[in-house]
């Protein structure tokens, strides 16, 4: 949950010069993640630092007179603890973010609770000054596409029959091979096409039997 002072423009403006001096840390670290689902693999991912952001974050803001301060609260309701990252301008104006931590039962085991309150410091920092810490991972699975031909699909027409309208597909015609030499087609205007169109559908209407469509598909 994002929250800010009453006015924030003196503050945009500082923020909005220092985004243009920052870079994205080094990814110098690599981790590797547990599969979510069962039969997936596990992914492996480069990502940077909290103190080699912080290190490019505090310099840059700070010569904009930008501070950065992150703060811990325990939320006994719903049982976790919160982070709270803030980014305070000397004029008085400030914008703050909240992001969970951690159930509230980890503290019985603080290096895991260190852990999650690092990567939530990093992740939390990172997005509200808009720099980016950590590989993209969106859409892992997703595959390349081949160079294989995209299929032919069948032309479906409608026939005619016992008075009837049904569904049906026409034979398919192997085109005839372009030779390489021969010119593009001219393209159709929008009235011309839109004529072509209507008279297509009209013959299609008047088929009244597959055989009748073999020879309309053919010719």
């Amino acid at each position: 949950m994002q929250r800010s002072s009453d006015s924030i423009g003196t503050l945009a403006a500082a923020l909005a010069k220092a985004q243009g001096e920052l870079v994205n840390p080094e990814k110098s670290l690599v981790a590797t993640s547990r599969a979510e689902s069962r039969g997936g693999g596990a992914r492996t991912f480069r990502y940077a630092p909290l103190s080699g952001g912080l290190d490019i974050v505090r310099k840059t803001l700070g010569q904009h007179e930008i501070a950065t301060i992150q703060t811990t609260s325990l939320d006994q309701t719903a049982g976790i603890i919160n982070l709270t990252t803030v980014l305070a301008h000397a004029s008085g104006e400030w914008i703050a973010s909240d992001w969970p931590v951690c159930p509230i039962s980890e503290t019985a085991t603080p290096h895991r609770m260190g852990a999650a309150l690092t990567y939530a410091r990093r992740y939390a920092l990172f997005t509200l000054v808009g720099i980016a810490g950590e590989d993209d991972l969106d859409a892992p699975d997703l595959v390349a596409p081949s160079n294989q031909p995209e299929p032919e699909r069948p032309k479906i027409i409608r026939e005619k029959l016992n008075g009837g309208r049904l569904s049906g597909t026409a034979p398919t015609v192997a085109p005839r091979q372009r030779q390489k030499s021969s010119p593009a087609e001219p393209k159709l205007e929008a009235e011309a096409s839109a004529a072509l169109c209507d008279r297509v559908l009209a013959e299609l209407n008047d088929l009244t039997s597959s055989d009748d469509a073999a020879i309309w598909a053919h010719r």
